[in-house]
């Protein structure tokens, strides 16, 4: 008789190695025991196979999630959790055993870390709603992740599956304790850490009952993205919204969650056809800000539009990568090492942001040119001391080569 026939649990040893090609893909920090993907690696084989053989047998128990701060834009800061490698990959098998039955059942509204869906596809939505709808609902849900309710999720999840061992290690999970930053642990009564594998398809599971099919039930006829806990719903009227509000709060209440006092607005928007004005004009959804622009139509007469670009914060956090880069001290470098190193992040930046109003990016690109004219100084003698001379040598060697940088390109007028 093999030996996997005599587990309680039938989990393949396949659906484990198919888990951890993904983990190592997505590679991530070490967690509290201080094992990364690397460290892993060394000894994979026997790695693998005693987490199969201890989820298998029942016996597999995560370690504590190690809790890091990540500072916020408005001077906060957002706690993430970090599994081990192990339980990542433990994470990653039931995550998809899960998704392919919960995609089935997810509505079509919701955006957040679902397959052939992005955060691009949410702020494409609601650009188009916004051009139907004259009133937004801004919601922020107070602390989500952290306040998830541990019974009401898992009554959630047997919704869609009797799996014992994924029920069990889900479980296991949510109880794990937390490890902070000085090396206590905190027992959790509530909430799933931000980090986790298995956390945003639980958090989409808890929201998807929580709020998407009470407003399907509710309010057929207000349409909403929704981004993880990053909602935003339209309205017809000002009334409407405060309605909403006031609705959405009592649900969520019944959920023990809470919408921010202070961070949840009603928003009026403004164009050139719409009348009056209104204290709230511009809302911000995933990274973009939603407010009136000007605008050129395809006959070049200009208009006043309701549209997204790149926000204020996106801008401040993509200026803060780029100084601790330190460019202007990296003379030992050459042009073309520069771009190797720091491509990938601002192709993914332009990509992201390029979709809508793609003007608003120039400023901060134009800066980063600036910053090179800095580095050239440095690196060439005949250049010191000459700040214009090394902004005519950076824009000339971005005529020459547009495609070295990611963003020379866009500067440049060829994309």
């Amino acid at each position: 008789m093999l030996l996997s026939e005599v587990k309680p649990f039938s989990i393949s040893k396949r659906q484990v190695w198919e888990a951890y090609k993904v983990v190592k893909a997505n590679d991530g920090a070490a967690g509290v025991d201080g094992q990364t993907i690397e460290a892993f690696d060394k000894d994979l084989t026997n790695n693998l196979f005693k987490l199969w053989n201890r989820m298998s047998s029942g016996s597999y128990f995560p370690q504590p999630v190690r809790r890091v701060e990540i500072p916020k834009s408005d001077g906060g800061s957002r706690p993430l959790g970090i599994p081990t490698v192990s339980d990542r990959i433990a994470q990653t098998v039931v995550k998809q055993i899960l998704e392919p039955e919960l995609e089935k059942h997810f509505h079509p509204d919701s955006y957040g870390y679902r397959p052939g869906k992005s955060a691009k596809d949410a702020v494409g939505a609601a650009r188009q709603r916004c051009w139907r709808y004259d009133w937004v609902l801004d919601l922020d849900i107070k602390g989500f992740f952290d306040n998830i309710d541990h019974d009401l999720l898992m009554r959630a999840v047997r919704k869609h599956t009797d799996c014992k061992w994924v029920l069990l290690y889900i479980e296991r999970w949510l109880k794990a304790p937390v490890q902070m930053a000085d090396g206590t642990l905190c027992d959790r009564e509530k909430g799933t850490p931000q980090g986790g594998v298995a956390s945003p398809i639980l958090a989409n599971l808890f929201l998807h009952y929580a709020f998407d099919i009470w407003m399907r039930k509710n309010c057929p006829d207000i349409v909403f993205e929704r981004y993880a806990d990053d909602v935003i719903c339209h309205c017809t009227s000002e009334t409407q919204a405060k309605w909403l509000k006031a609705a959405i709060e009592k649900r969520l209440a019944e959920c023990r969650l809470e919408l921010h006092p202070e961070k949840t607005n009603i928003v009026y928007c403004k164009d050139g056809d719409r009348r009056g004005s209104y204290y709230n004009e511009q809302f911000d959804f995933l990274g973009y800000t939603f407010r009136p622009r000007r605008s050129k139509n395809r006959h070049g007469k200009y208009f006043i539009n309701f549209s997204p670009a790149v926000s204020n914060k996106a801008t401040k956090s993509l200026r803060g990568t780029i100084r601790e880069w330190r460019l202007h001290l990296r003379s030992d470098k050459s042009l073309e090492d520069l771009a190797r190193m720091f491509n990938p992040v601002l192709r993914g930046w332009i990509n992201y942001f390029k979709s809508y109003y793609m003007s608003a990016m120039y400023p901060t690109l134009r800066h980063l040119d600036r910053i090179l004219a800095r580095w050239a100084m440095r690196k060439y003698k005949k250049l010191r001391g000459h700040k214009r001379k090394a902004q005519q040598w950076i824009t000339r060697i971005a005529g020459k080569e547009p495609k070295l940088f990611a963003h020379w390109q866009l500067l440049q007028g060829t994309v």
